[in-house]
């Protein structure tokens, strides 16, 4: 199965990148590694990360406060979203219901 960054999603991580580099040197290449790690993950079994609606999963990353925000079809995944988790719950809340 394919895995494919939406362009929101691709401009998440961008931002997450930035911020984490600007906080200390390599930072920004530990997110990045754990966000491929957890990619991996969900390329490898889909289905076993919490449902939050009948179409988007999330999949938490194990150093950083974010989450990946995806959906499965049925020869793709689809990174909706890389998410900092320190944010307001109900903004995912929001979103989620968009996706669906």
């Amino acid at each position: 199965m394919r895995l494919r960054f939406a362009s929101v999603a691709e401009l998440e991580l961008a931002k997450a990148l930035d911020y984490y580099e600007s906080c200390g040197p390599g930072l920004g290449a530990r997110f990045l590694a754990e966000v491929q790690l957890a990619s991996e993950r969900i390329e490898t079994h889909p289905l076993a990360w919490r449902r939050l609606s009948p179409n988007v999963r999330r999949c938490l990353l194990h150093r950083f406060p974010y989450g990946i925000f995806y959906r499965v079809h049925d020869e793709e995944i689809e990174i909706l979203s890389v998410g900092d988790l320190r944010q307001d719950p109900r903004r995912w809340e929001e979103w989620i219901k968009k996706q669906t």
